[in-house]
């Protein structure tokens, strides 16, 4: 290996180093499990914006959205970035502060709890159906993160796929366990930098090697429906397939799935000050619209370099950013050492999601399903030690569920996201907005959305026409549907709980 060759692996294993050193300095911080779970609610606007963006979006930035622009231009990645952009913005205007004020108000530190509490379930039904929800859809959202990692990898130094993943769980488990909600909070802030940086060095490069910017629109033009937002790319028969009205619906839908995300929400109920989301809501939202935008193009670069000869023609086109980001590696050393922050972005791409998710699934089980619902008594100490071996449980079942290396990340990640957007979004709205929902409602709508999500996917979107649409719009209708009806059919809620919901209303104009 010569000298060039060796600044990729070295860069990348300095970058890991530096996640475990972070994760080790907040070990420090964690006084008790508020802290723990959500950083004693001291995160600063910069933190709260950059860290909630960078664990959303998740290895699908990278490697998921630019994998679909290459193969079939900008329909499906642009209108499902579309709905992205727009549901991150809606989220932080209309959830955050609201969910700031009424999670402290009720005392809640994970989302189940704001669930139980909001809704005063003496019984922790609500938080136990909850907190099983986050259990079932983590698991296939973390395991899209390894399998990313894996790819990531095998494709750089041709290791071996599950022996990457696994290195990638250790590292990602090493620093979430020791430094919890704080550690994965600051090693977001630095992993959106990461990726930015990735982001604007692949684009420059890659315009520049393509022939620029009119380059590579001009190929894209010379494909039909490439660039088209009515039409998608046929890549079999070359041609174009219309999208309709419905189709586009389905991925716009892609931004119902914010208000349910529970690696998100936490984050707007630890930043410090309610005042300061404002500021967060600006930058989180500007952020997600270059990058996203910046992610799409890359694709479409992507697509003329094969074309050229540049980088191979792709079988797994979710690799596309890694392979030109190795042919940038070929170009002198420092040109290696930008390779290897790209890689380094790829990777905090996946681990800034993966630890959210880990924490917040570890949470779950400990805090809510053995404290809560099943009243074992544990002290902090014993608490965050349940917490942490749970995490590794998590984990493994998350690297048995990537174990098929040609697995889709940006298919996994979307059967997830359907997942929580339509059990939570719903309730999450009905807990915020409407004061007549009750705790009945709010089951039904969980148990409605979350069934409809698994029967729709591989049941009704088999029969294909009108029904082949994303899972999360009719799930998220149907839970919606579910919540008025039940609340509706069922007593009012207790004057004390429509008291406190007055009171959170209060404190919000304060």
């Amino acid at each position: 290996m010569n000298k060039i060759s060796m600044i990729i692996p070295i860069t990348i294993i300095a970058y890991l180093c530096m996640m475990i050193v972070i994760g080790i300095i907040y070990s420090k911080k964690n006084k008790n499990v508020s802290d723990f779970y959500l950083g004693g609610r001291k995160l600063g606007p910069l933190v709260t914006a950059m860290s909630a963006e960078a664990s959303d979006m998740s290895s699908w930035l990278l490697m998921g959205l630019p994998g679909v622009a290459y193969l079939t231009g900008g329909a499906e990645a642009g209108w499902t970035a579309i709905g992205l952009a727009v549901g991150t913005y809606l989220n932080w205007l209309f959830v955050a502060k609201r969910l700031r004020v009424y999670s402290q108000k009720v005392g809640a530190i994970t989302v189940p709890d704001f669930f139980s509490n909001r809704y005063h379930d003496k019984k922790k039904i609500l938080m136990g159906i909850s907190a099983l929800i986050i259990l079932i859809f983590f698991v296939p959202y973390t395991a899209s993160g390894f399998s990313a990692c894996g790819k990531l990898f095998s494709t750089i130094f041709g290791w071996d796929y599950h022996t990457a993943m696994v290195i990638s769980a250790v590292v990602i488990i090493a620093y979430t366990c020791s430094g919890g909600f704080l550690a994965a909070s600051f090693t977001d802030l630095i992993q959106s930098i990461v990726m930015t940086a990735a982001l604007i060095s692949i684009i420059l490069f890659g315009i520049n090697k393509a022939g620029g910017v009119d380059a590579v629109l001009d190929n894209a033009r010379s494909m039909e429906g490439y660039l088209s937002l009515s039409h998608i790319h046929n890549v079999v028969t070359g041609g174009a397939d219309k999208y309709n009205l419905l189709t586009i619906c389905s991925l716009l839908a892609w931004g119902l799935g914010y208000f349910g995300m529970p690696h998100i929400i936490l984050r707007f109920m630890a930043i410090e000050d309610k005042n300061k989301i404002k500021t967060s809501r600006r930058i989180a939202s500007a952020w997600v619209v270059i990058s996203m935008g910046v992610a799409i193009f890359i694709g479409f670069i992507g697509n003329l370099l094969s074309k050229q000869g540049v980088v191979e023609n792709l079988e797994d086109s979710e690799t596309i950013i890694v392979k030109i980001a190795l042919y940038m590696s070929e170009h002198g050393f420092f040109l290696a050492v930008i390779a290897g922050l790209v890689f380094a972005g790829i990777l905090a791409c996946t681990m800034s999601t993966s630890d959210s998710q880990l924490l917040a699934a570890s949470s779950s089980m400990s805090e809510n399903i053995l404290k809560g619902v099943f009243g074992v008594k544990m002290s902090d100490k014993q608490s965050m030690l349940s917490a942490r071996v749970v995490l590794m449980v998590i984990a493994v079942l998350g690297v048995i569920l990537a174990w098929d290396q040609n697995s889709s990340v940006f298919r996994v990640v979307s059967f997830a996201w359907a997942g929580f957007g339509a059990t939570f979004g719903p309730v999450m709205l009905a807990a915020l907005f409407w004061k007549r929902s009750n705790k009945y409602g709010a089951m039904a709508g969980m148990v409605a959305g979350g069934i409809m999500v698994f029967v729709w996917k591989f049941g009704i979107a088999k029969l294909g026409g009108i029904f082949a649409i994303y899972e999360l719009l009719p799930a998220f209708v149907t839970a919606l549907i579910a919540i008025v009806a039940v609340s509706l059919a069922t007593s009012a809620p207790e004057k004390e709980i429509t008291d406190e919901y007055d009171k959170v209303l209060a404190d919000m104009n304060k």
